[in-house]
């Protein structure tokens, strides 16, 4: 079993419970504000979920970057924790400083879809 697979699928199931527990449970108990902070979280969760299925995939037919994907994988579930679930504290706790972790996800984001592309590049 590919661990970034499992996790694909896990993340993607809990991001379409979260999304309907956000829309139907959430919604007249926060703030506009927060309850868009708490849809934004389950997007970029359902988004990354998705790419850990693409990326499972693509270690079969990329074995040449499968340090990058590895690493590319292990960034985007890094990700889902620190935004997603900044977010997802933040929105329904109030924490503020909870603010200053989300962008560290962006950052884990932005450095996985880096691994893909050097691991697409290397395997040219």
């Amino acid at each position: 079993m590919n661990v970034f697979f499992a996790l694909g699928s896990i993340f993607g199931g809990l991001a379409v419970a979260l999304g309907a527990f956000g829309a139907h449970a959430l919604t007249g108990r926060l703030t506009p504000e927060r309850l868009a902070n708490f849809e934004t979280g389950a997007r970029y969760q359902m988004y990354h979920a998705l790419a850990l299925l693409a990326l499972a995939l693509a270690m079969a037919y990329i074995p040449a970057g499968t340090k990058l994907l590895t690493a590319g994988g292990w960034l985007f579930t890094a990700g889902i924790f620190l935004f997603s679930g900044s977010l997802y504290i933040l929105s329904l706790t109030g924490i503020r400083w909870l603010g200053a972790v989300t962008p560290l996800g962006g950052v884990a984001f932005t450095a996985g879809w880096l691994m893909l592309l050097l691991a697409a590049w290397q395997a040219k």
